[in-house]
């Protein structure tokens, strides 16, 4: 099924029925073209409490115009700009079913729920295009009139407003666009979308909870899973997609979740999370094996790119055997995401926030447990610590400690950035040094897993002498990083 997607970025205004637009022509070199009228029927599909909406999320089946369809339009942190997913109707589904690309996207808020038609919006669209001087259309001027239906209020609205967008034209072109069509009468637009203002979502729009001023432990745990959550189904469709750090990024989410949990084992009931932070551990373990093969990619493109000569079939067993075990770890990811398990996950982790079951500690000032719980985990670094000065330098017990090391210091680090909403210093100040060892034995960890891939190619039979007398170089310049980056981490402990 063919979906394509792009960065929709325009202005939005609010103007008064029948406001006569301005002369666009002195915005573009190539002037302005004749206006053309469309007239376009969209249904906008949410759930029946509008989880879509409430994120500033919209999908629609459109007719008329020239890009009918379907449409789901996602939020970036630009405020002029949403990520827009289109499918055209000769790719979609015959039934009139939402496109899998698109329910995929969007699973992770949706997951078990109908998608039903909150809204009708009929809207006669005048498009007038500015043009370049080559003649390219750099950006499309709409005047809307609008008359829109919502479904569970029963309330129909109509109203008038402009949107400018850019096409083939850069960011300058809207500075000189908004001066314009302010002059003209245009006012900052009342809502982010037509649905939005067909069904009023602004009131119920989702935000992340806030801590009051004196917490206990149950409100920043609350406070914390609730972040977390969200920034887990933030990027679920960004990893569907592949998009740059997603993975890895979905990867740290998980585990600060499972982190949370571990660090402070007592605000809330064991019973009412139980098997939780085993299903996280899972979930990180799915991510993990797509990024490793991700860092593993990138690593080997590096080392080869400082060969001079390499040979095909080192290439073939370093990049495109690599490249193979990473979309493999993609599709096995992606069906991880779409199924009840993780869906059930979710379910828990929305269960747990909305309706927390006290524990012991729930009650204890937020700032004590906190600091309580930094200090246990920094006592377990500093026990592995010391374990790592009985054991022999580079033998295998050793290079284990190590490992044990970076991910006792991941551990605290998690455990302090938890109790960064408390302005404590102490957190900001651990947070950090455990970064550091994080980073340094991670760069390690990264030779030591490269190191062991590359002895595995080396076995490999037929290899030509020449890619073994490359692989033996790597290696050398594998084993002289990866003891930079442990004398770095020693430099500083």
């Amino acid at each position: 099924m063919s979906a394509r997607e792009s960065l929709e970025v325009e202005l939005k205004f609010d103007v008064d029925a029948g406001q006569p637009a301005p002369d666009l022509s002195g915005l573009a070199p190539g002037g302005a073209g004749a206006p053309t009228v469309y007239e376009l029927n969209a249904t906008y599909l949410d759930t029946a409490g509008h989880d879509l909406a409430a994120r500033r999320i919209t999908l629609r089946r459109r007719t008329g115009g020239t890009d009918a369809g379907w449409h789901l339009k996602r939020p970036t942190t630009h405020s002029d700009a949403r990520h827009e997913l289109a499918i055209d109707f000769t790719d979609a589904p015959a039934d009139g079913g939402v496109p899998a690309p698109i329910r995929d996207a969007i699973l992770a808020i949706v997951r078990d729920q109908p998608l039903i038609p909150v809204a009708e919006i009929i809207t006669e669209r005048t498009v007038t295009l500015v043009h370049g001087a080559d003649g390219s259309v750099l950006a499309e001027f709409a005047e809307d009139r609008v008359l829109a239906h919502a479904h569970q209020s029963q309330r129909t609205q109509e109203w008038a407003e402009w949107e400018f967008e850019l096409v083939d034209g850069d960011a300058e072109l809207l500075p000189a666009a908004r001066k314009l069509l302010r002059a003209a009468g245009a006012r900052k637009a009342a809502s982010v979308s037509k649905l939005a203002r067909a069904i009023g979502s602004e009131p119920h729009t989702h935000k992340p909870t806030r801590l009051r001023k004196k917490p206990t432990a149950l409100d920043l745990m609350v406070h914390s899973l609730a972040t977390h959550r969200d920034s887990l189904v933030a990027w679920d469709p960004l990893v569907r997609e592949n998009a740059f750090d997603a993975v890895h990024q979905m990867r740290v989410t998980a585990r600060k979740l499972r982190s949370i949990l571990t660090s402070f084992p007592q605000i809330l009931d064991p019973a009412s999370i139980a098997g939780l932070s085993d299903e996280l551990r899972e979930l990180g373990e799915v991510l993990g094996e797509a990024r490793d093969r991700e860092v593993q990619l990138e690593i080997n493109r590096e080392l080869l790119a400082q060969e001079s000569d390499v040979p095909a079939d080192l290439r073939t067993a370093l990049i495109d055997d690599e490249i193979a075990s990473q979309e493999r770890a993609l599709r096995t990811l992606r069906y991880a995401l779409s199924t009840p398990r993780y869906l059930s996950l979710l379910n828990t982790l929305d269960r747990v926030i909305t309706d927390p079951v006290p524990g012991p500690d729930a009650d204890r000032a937020a700032a004590k447990v906190a600091v309580a719980g930094i200090e246990h985990a920094r006592k377990r670094l500093r026990k592995a610590e010391k374990w790592l000065t009985a054991l022999e330098p580079w033998s295998a017990e050793w290079v284990e400690q190590v490992h044990r090391i970076r991910k006792r210091a991941k551990a605290v680090r998690y455990t302090a950035d938890a109790a960064k909403p408390l302005d404590l210093k102490t957190a900001t100040k651990t947070a950090k040094q455990a970064a550091r060892i994080q980073t340094h034995l991670g760069h390690f960890q990264d030779t030591v897993v490269n190191r062991e891939q590359l002895t595995r190619v080396s076995a490999e039979p037929g290899l030509s002498a020449r890619a073994i007398f490359v692989l033996g170089r790597l290696d050398a310049r594998e084993e002289t990083r990866g003891r930079a980056a442990v004398q770095a981490y020693l430099d500083e402990n």
